[in-house]
């Protein structure tokens, strides 16, 4: 089976209802921790053209996250280990919930913690502020020990947290898997039927970078998350595999850099896709990705959307 890409009530023709209220003009979206809170994005792109923005991931109390040097540069992308730095709750909701209303664009907020408390302490204070559109919950961050990584590796802890924060909230919840694990759809599945209303992978693949020379690691916690263009192909045999066995919408997104590698992921089944890793190199990428994909659906002879997606010919 595939995942279902409904139609939106849009002028756009490739605006995408992810269902719960999550409607997008564009099915581009932009990948959390590569766009901040939106801020400095917002001067150098029209954020009204894409789908929505997720934010970086907001926990209960401030983090720090790792230690320096957290970032290297690969040959075909880049290898982090942030450690899910962020502003903490109350600094969220104070100083950058204003300016996200402001956007134009879907607000989907991306969650980390190191329990179910954490997650349901976040859901619980932003559920009533208007203006946020969805929760994307970061089950699956490879760069923090001990913490949420546990929950997405595993289908019966992804099930207690995802039913957990479905009694907790009417918002949409999308689920964001790691392609660390055995089985994916596993994991796919387990959220599903704790009541998810859509997955988005991949997240970063666990990967090393090392000095020869100075016989040392790049970063300082020695593995990090691998993102860009060299974990496209890894992403697309994913989302083609869940998107095979879920129901409900998966979004795409690992390696995204062209108009191109979004209609793959379009193609193998993904309703919708963020762009992560590329917003550094060309910070409008999501902008002219989202235009060219309307100018593709716009064009004589054209096929629908909705029958776009997922239409692999295998």
């Amino acid at each position: 089976m595939t995942s279902s890409a409904v139609s939106a009530n849009t002028s756009s023709p490739a605006a995408v209802s992810l269902g719960r209220g999550l409607d997008l003009r564009s099915p581009v979206m932009l990948a959390s921790g590569t766009v901040s809170y939106g801020e400095e994005l917002a001067r150098l792109s029209d954020l009204s053209k894409i789908g929505g923005l997720v934010t970086k991931a907001i926990s209960p109390e401030p983090r720090t996250g790792n230690q320096p040097q957290r970032i290297a540069e690969t040959s075909c992308g880049m290898i982090n280990a942030i450690g899910l730095a962020n502003v903490g709750l109350d600094r969220f909701v104070s100083d950058k919930v204003p300016f996200l209303q402001t956007l134009g664009t879907n607000v989907i907020v991306n969650i980390a913690g190191k329990s179910i408390d954490d997650y349901c302490q976040v859901v619980e204070r932003l559920d009533s502020i208007a203006g946020i559109a969805a929760y994307e919950l970061n089950l699956s961050c490879p760069n923090v020990k001990g913490e949420c990584m546990i929950m997405g590796v595993s289908p019966d802890a992804t099930r207690e947290i995802v039913s957990t924060l479905r009694k907790l909230t009417g918002r949409h919840l999308m689920v964001k898997l790691t392609p660390n694990v055995t089985s994916i759809s596993a994991i796919a599945l387990a959220a599903e039927e704790a009541g998810a209303d859509s997955v988005s992978l991949i997240n970063t693949v666990v990967g090393m970078a090392v000095d020869y020379r100075t016989r040392k690691p790049l970063l300082k916690n020695v593995t990090g998350g691998l993102s860009g263009p060299a974990i496209k192909p890894i992403a697309l045999a994913k989302v083609w595999e869940v998107s095979r066995a879920v129901k409900i919408p998966v979004v795409g997104m690992g390696g995204i850099a062209s108009f191109e590698d979004a209609m793959e992921f379009l193609l193998v089944g993904a309703s919708a896709i963020q762009i992560g890793t590329m917003n550094f190199v060309y910070p409008d990428i999501g902008e002219k990705i989202a235009i060219a994909i309307d100018q593709f659906f716009n064009a004589p002879g054209a096929p629908k959307f909705s029958e776009y997606v997922g239409s692999l010919i295998v």
